[in-house]
């Protein structure tokens, strides 16, 4: 009886840390918000071309970068034709205007960059906890 008591404290020790790390993280009461009328939904973001100020394609916007719950970048992909030669480029939200076009119904992307300084921008890779 003794060695059972002992084991299980053992195997409840050994547990312990294993558990704390895969908890999950505390969560608080909801706090809802109105959305307001000028606000972007990511849906009308993910694959929307990105032009320059003379209207060519310059990329498109693949992927929204969340960091602690505020919209940290674009993440852009850049060349390629039906997804080779594709490359991916981290953009600051900043510098990219985004607006929409009530005529056409649509979203608008615009950023001040030719496709030959997005491609020779530092390279985002889809790898380690980003991996698709």
């Amino acid at each position: 009886m003794r060695r059972l008591v002992i084991a299980t404290f053992a195997a409840a020790a050994l547990a312990g840390p294993a558990l704390a790390a895969n908890e999950a993280p505390q969560t608080v009461a909801p706090k809802f918000e109105t959305v307001p009328q000028d606000a972007v939904l990511s849906y009308n973001l993910i694959g929307l071309n990105v032009t320059d100020a003379q209207n060519n394609t310059v990329g498109e916007i693949k992927d929204l970068v969340i960091d602690h719950g505020k919209l940290a970048g674009y993440i852009v992909s850049v060349g390629g034709f039906f997804c080779l030669g594709e490359r991916y480029v981290a953009v600051s939200p900043s510098s990219i205007a985004l607006g929409y076009d009530a005529d056409a119904k649509k979203w608008k992307a615009i950023i001040g960059a030719s496709k030959d300084q997005l491609k020779a921008a530092p390279e985002f890779k889809y790898e380690g906890k980003f991996k698709r």
